[in-house]
């Protein structure tokens, strides 16, 4: 820090507030100082940190508290990370409380680690904090070589939720979701590819929504309002899904009698019994022991190339799926 310092003559207490992501410097000094950060080679080692100074043993927590696949997860990572000998710190991230924002007060606790579900990518707050302590990306594919990645298999997912459609009869198969960042896309890629897969590339449709419970309502009602329907949806998450089962319920349009539907996640909403969602699986328990593992090995050390991991998925069916209708 001292030779970053030197190089752009500022103080050493600066630097180390723009590296630790603490606010207050300005957004010229952060560019610079990160800048300079790269320019000269400048990467922290975690381990000799923390062998200067006494141990936190806390791992931050970025997170969505509505979406209930992030929320399993802390509260799994809140029981695997004790038996570690580590607490977590949490970062609950809205629209009001933007990455910046959580990433900052939880550097401020002086947390060994982040994990972090969808971050923005644009954060200075992230990369300064990158810089400091082992960063494990969670929900999607990023390239970013700073940090390492865990990840479900979509892929697989999708295909598993096709193949099943298809056995069932369906060909009409539509996709709800595409927005909501880089898993709206990278799962819409996934159902394109599954389609195309099963020989059904002719008839991929995707119907814009992002993953709540909202989105998923608008396009049922979309559905309800054309006169040719597909006869299943993929949703690209169990609220979505949700949303739509609760317009067809309303409008007694039968599931999965006139259309099936399913989910992704295997969420608790899937398994309600007045929903009964055929959902894709992620695996909460291999997601936290992917990151938990990778966590500890680069606080014990390790400084090799990054780690990526993907999950497997696995097809959960329950009653909102069933043959194609009759004439389809």
């Amino acid at each position: 820090m001292q030779d970053i310092a030197d190089h752009l003559g500022v103080s050493r207490q600066l630097v180390s507030l723009v590296l630790r992501g603490v606010p207050g410097p300005s957004a010229e000094s952060r560019e610079r100082i990160l800048g300079a950060a790269t320019e000269l080679g400048y990467r922290a080692n975690a381990s000799a940190r923390l062998l200067r100074q006494n141990r936190t043993h806390l791992i931050g927590a970025v997170f969505q508290m509505r979406h209930p696949f992030q929320v399993r997860f802390v509260e799994r990572l809140f029981v695997r990370a004790a038996e570690k000998g580590f607490g977590l710190a949490l970062g609950p991230a809205t629209v009001e409380r933007s990455t910046d924002v959580v990433v900052a007060e939880l550097m401020e606790q002086r947390v060994e680690a982040l994990v972090a579900f969808n971050p923005d990518p644009t954060s200075d707050a992230l990369a300064g904090a990158w810089q400091l302590v082992p960063v494990v990306w969670l929900g999607e594919w990023v390239p970013a070589p700073e940090v390492d990645n865990v990840h479900v298999d979509e892929i697989e997912g999708l295909r598993l939720a096709i193949e099943h459609l298809v056995k069932l009869g369906h060909r009409d198969i539509a996709y709800v979701g595409g927005l909501g960042g880089e898993v709206g896309r990278d799962r819409t890629n996934a159902y394109r590819g599954a389609m195309a897969e099963s020989g059904l590339a002719d008839r991929i449709e995707v119907l814009s929504s992002d993953f709540s419970e909202e989105g998923g309502a608008t396009v049922a009602r979309e559905i309800l309002g054309r006169s040719r329907r597909p006869t299943a949806v993929v949703c690209c998450g169990d609220q979505c899904a949700a949303g739509m089962l609760a317009v067809f319920a309303r409008a007694n349009f039968p599931v999965p009698g006139a259309i099936s539907v399913i989910g992704f996640d295997d969420s608790y909403l899937a398994s309600l019994s007045y929903h009964s969602l055929t959902s894709v699986r992620q695996d909460v328990e291999a997601t936290v022991e992917a990151t938990l593992t990778t966590v500890l090995k680069r606080l014990e050390g390790d400084d090799g190339p990054r780690r990526v991991s993907a999950t497997r998925t696995r097809l959960v069916v329950r009653d909102s799926t069933g043959p194609a209708p009759t004439g389809s």
